[in-house]
């Protein structure tokens, strides 16, 4: 199967709502913002994004190893992720005000570009949740018969996107009000991205 709009739109969403989430990889962008800088912050978002192709690479060989090998152990390996998203799902809509203080222990040195790229790379690429989520994601949102560089291609997106997302929010932490508005009313937002992912979650495995 080659390139599909819809295909690409499902991703599109699907990550939209797991990048915007707030995570591991949005704390150390936020914290490297505010305590480093912009310049060092967008390292650590192209970091995070090359962390990105990781999942991808290993979500493609893995997925495809697995159907091959043994259609239930896929079948199983699907709702096991989507439960996954049901459950971070249930808690984004548990989520409540917490004190977020970002302003302690700012550190006095400023750290070189590598350094700030690798803890990107290393936060995301490490991250296993990001690991069960692109495994769903290249389950439930890809068909298994698309062409190998056609998935190579949703996955140069996905890295992008993320890299992208997160420059934006080096830019956007720069500004105390940004930072003040999201302490106070983050969790509301967590609980939209909550519901977003439960529907889609369900959507997709029964529409699967």
């Amino acid at each position: 199967m080659g390139f599909e709009i819809s295909v690409l739109a499902s991703i599109a969403l699907m990550h939209a709502v797991a990048v915007a989430s707030p995570g591991p990889d949005f704390a150390v962008v936020l914290k490297h913002a505010l305590q480093q800088g912009r310049r060092l912050a967008i390292y650590t978002s192209i970091g995070v994004g090359v962390g990105i192709l990781v999942h991808v690479t290993y979500s493609i060989l893995g997925i495809g190893l697995i159907i091959k090998a043994s259609p239930w152990l896929f079948n199983t390996l699907l709702y096991i992720a989507a439960g996954y998203l049901v459950y971070i799902g249930i808690g984004a809509l548990r989520s409540t005000q917490k004190n977020n203080s970002l302003s302690g222990a700012s550190e006095n040195h400023s750290m070189s570009a590598v350094r700030a790229f690798t803890i990107g790379f290393i936060t995301n690429g490490l991250n296993p949740k990001a690991t069960l989520f692109f495994l769903a994601l290249f389950s439930l949102a890809i068909p298994t018969e698309t062409f190998l560089l056609v998935k190579l291609l949703y996955g140069g997106y996905l890295a992008l996107a993320t890299a992208s997302w997160f420059i934006l929010v080096s830019y956007l932490a720069s500004h105390a009000k940004i930072r003040a508005a999201y302490q106070r009313r983050g969790y509301w937002f967590d609980r939209v991205m909550g519901g977003v992912i439960i529907v889609m979650a369900v959507f997709l495995v029964f529409g699967n």
